[in-house]
Parts: C-alpha cells; sequence; structure tokens
C-alpha cells in the first residue's frame, strides 16, 4: 500500500469517528424534546435522564477494556470494524422500538459495547501502516473526528428532530451510519502488504491473554489512564447536560440550541492543534506541563461560568473552558507524550517492541475513562443545577495536574 492510501485509510477512520460521535450526543438532544421524554416515561427527572448516557459510557468502557483483545486477535482491524459499525447501526434503529425505558438502557448500553472498540481498532491500523516515528500526525488527523463529531451531532440531531420527529431522527441517522460507514471501510480501510498471517498454532485463548498482557505491562499507564479519566470526565460532564441546560434554563431554541453547543467544540479543534504546537517545542521532561497548564486553567473558566449570569459571559467562559480543555489535551497520542516525559531507555524499548499494544490499552483508557465518567454523568444530570455538570467536570480537570505534577517530579 503506498502512501496517499494508506492516508485515504486514516480519513476514513476520522469520518467513522465523527459517525460514531454524532451518534452519541444523540440522547443528550433528545432529552429536551417532550414527546421522547413521555413515550419512555421519563418525565422531568434528570437522574432517569442521566442514565441513559451512563449506560452507553459503561457499555463503552467494558467493551474497550474487555471486548477489544479477542476483535483484534481473531478478526483484525477491517472485519471487526465492519462488525462494530453493523452493530450500532441496527442498535441505533431498534432504540425507537424499546417499549420502556429498562429496555432503552440496555439497547444503550449494547450500543456502546459496539462502539467500544473504534478507537483501539483505529490505532491499530494506523500502527500497523505507519513506522513508530511516524505516528503522531495519522493520530492528530484522526483524532479531529472527536471534536468535528460534537460539533457537527448538536445542530445536526437538532435539525432532524425538529424537522422529522424524534423517532424518525434515530432511523435517519441509523441509516446513515450503515451506508457511509460500510462504504468508507470496504473502499479505504485495507491491511498493510507486509501484515503478517495470524499465528494460528497457538491457541485463541493464548492469543488473546497475551495482547492483553503485553498491553497491561505499558508503561506509565496508570499516569495515562488517570489523564483519560480526567479529560474524558469533562467531555462528557459537559456535553451531557449542554443542550438542557441552554433550553430549559437560558430559554434557547432548538435551532439556537444547535448552534451554541456546536461552538466549544469548533474552538476545540484549533486548541487542540496550539496545545499539539506548544508540546512539540518544550522538551520530553517538561510534557506534562500541558496537562497541568490545561487542567487548571479549565478549572478556572468554569468557576467563571457558574459564576455569570449574563448570556455573553457565559458564552465567553463556555468557549474558554473548551479551548482549555482542548490544549490541555495536547497531541493526541498522549501515550508517547507521558512515556517521553517518563524516559529511559528501557521504557522507550519497551515501547518500540509493543508499541500495537501500548496502543491498544490507551484506546482501553479512554474507555475506562469514559466509563468512570458515566457516574458523573448521573450525578451531574440530577443535580437541581445543570451548571453543576461543568462544577464535575471542572473539578476533574483539576485534577489532571495531579498526574502531570507527579511527572514533573520523576527524575
Amino acid at each position: 500500500m503506498n502512501a496517499r492510501q494508506r492516508w485515504y485509510g486514516v480519513f476514513a477512520l476520522l469520518f467513522l469517528i465523527v459517525i460514531a460521535y454524532i451518534d452519541r450526543v444523540n440522547i443528550a438532544v433528545m432529552v429536551v424534546n417532550p414527546a421522547f421524554l413521555h413515550h419512555f416515561g421519563l418525565g422531568e427527572s434528570r437522574l432517569q435522564q442521566g442514565t441513559l448516557m451512563t449506560a452507553f459510557l459503561l457499555g463503552y468502557g467494558l467493551a474497550a477494556l474487555l471486548l477489544t483483545p479477542f476483535l483484534e486477535t481473531l478478526m483484525g482491524y477491517r472485519r471487526a470494524l465492519t462488525l462494530s459499525v453493523l452493530l450500532w447501526a441496527l442498535l441505533t434503529a431498534a432504540s425507537p422500538l424499546a417499549g420502556s425505558v429498562l429496555w432503552l438502557l440496555l439497547v444503550r448500553a449494547l450500543l456502546g459495547v459496539s462502539e467500544g472498540p473504534l478507537f483501539s481498532l483505529k490505532t491499530m491500523y494506523i500502527s500497523d501502516h505507519f513506522a513508530a516515528n511516524e505516528l503522531g500526525k495519522p493520530n492528530a488527523v484522526s483524532a479531529l473526528g472527536v471534536s468535528l463529531g460534537l460539533a457537527i451531532g448538536f445542530p445536526l440531531i437538532g435539525f432532524l428532530m425538529a424537522h422529522f420527529g424524534w423517532a424518525m431522527s434515530f432511523y435517519l441517522l441509523a441509516g446513515f451510519n450503515l451506508l457511509a460507514g460500510l462504504w468508507l471501510i470496504r473502499a479505504f480501510i485495507r491491511p498493510a502488504h507486509n501484515t503478517p498471517p495470524p499465528r494460528a498454532a497457538s491457541p485463541v485463548l493464548a492469543r488473546v491473554w497475551r495482547t492483553f498482557s503485553d498491553a497491561w505491562h505499558t508503561p506509565m499507564l496508570g499516569w495515562i489512564m488517570l489523564v483519560e479519566i480526567a479529560t474524558l470526565s469533562y467531555l462528557w460532564g459537559s456535553s451531557a447536560w449542554l443542550p438542557a441546560y441552554l433550553i430549559d434554563e437560558k430559554g434557547f431554541s432548538l435551532k439556537q440550541m444547535g448552534a451554541m453547543a456546536s461552538l466549544p467544540f469548533i474552538v476545540s479543534i484549533g486548541a487542540k492543534y496550539l496545545g499539539g504546537a506548544l508540546l512539540d517545542r518544550m522538551r520530553p521532561q517538561q510534557a506534562p506541563l500541558i496537562f497541568v497548564i490545561g487542567g487548571g486553567a479549565t478549572a478556572l473558566c468554569v468557576a467563571g461560568l457558574m459564576n455569570s449570569g449574563q448570556t455573553g459571559w457565559i458564552a465567553f467562559f463556555l468557549l474558554a473552558a473548551n479551548a482549555c480543555w482542548a490544549a490541555g489535551r495536547g497531541d493526541p497520542d498522549a501515550a508517547a507524550a507521558l512515556r517521553q516525559a517518563a524516559g529511559g531507555r528501557q521504557r522507550l524499548w519497551h515501547y518500540q517492541r509493543n508499541r500495537q499494544s501500548v496502543f491498544r490499552l490507551y484506546s482501553a483508557a479512554d474507555g475506562m475513562g469514559d466509563g468512570r465518567s458515566g457516574h458523573g454523568v448521573v450525578r451531574v444530570c440530577g443535580a437541581d443545577r445543570l451548571t453543576a455538570g461543568h462544577a464535575a467536570g471542572g473539578r476533574r480537570a483539576a485534577g489532571q495536574n495531579a498526574p502531570g505534577r507527579a511527572l514533573l517530579q520523576r527524575p
């Protein structure tokens, strides 16, 4: 496969992530629709509404951690991505057919399971097609799908719901997921020519365990997970409540909400690259500074947001918080950044030898961060004031300073 073709695969993965994140914010917009709430008997209970997002995140986290090694070992990334997209399209279409909130919770959890392996399969493709010193750029490009998906998702779901109704929105989204997702995989996601065949001589469980075991020996794994839990808790603690906050407390229309909710994530696209540019200019030992400063600045912006009553200041602090959060994440290849901060030839050798396992468990850390943030989403949506959502996210963003400080103090 030539250089151009492998980049086609990276852009295909970017659009798959966009599709997935549009699907993820679907429920966050649906909970402002009275017909949807009445159909499932959710009423005005923020706690029950929050469990819909939590069910997805818990399923996502468990699948990223436990299911991914089986898919990677037994199927490879192309077939596993095909299965994942097929399942999440079918489950999205099944959501309006759930007869009760309990069945809807089950569908949401299974939807999370179906999307859970996505990031690990993405990084598996990239590590298969790019050398160790080339991983930063394709990871950065594909990671844009997170902010793009959220920026597109809020206004798109709002438009579909306003013009076609909440149930038809699910069906249209499912059809788009199925057609676009399967076409992208079939057209652009292909194994590299030099990919070795699966080692069928080893027992299946032994091969899966080897993948899982190698990944768990990743250097700096604990700190990577702490950073992911902090940053993803902010992401989901804020995005889960934002539509309801803008409509219920600030009186925005559905159209206005879609535009306003997307702006912070548009800003985060540029801020993420600013953080990456700063990270490139730092010495390896200084890399954790980007997490420390970004987390602290995010917490300060959240404090300003909570104490603002005017729309202009609310918009300013909302955009500033997301910009600081995105800049604090810096380079999407967080595993490499933290590894460089740790230093040491032994760690570097381990990273080079097991680089696929490193990225696989980094994706599992992403899943664990999402799963851990699910608890926060329930508490956020059950709060009397929806501004508690940013409070929860802000506390975790501030907590991002702890692992950063610990890394800076390492010899």
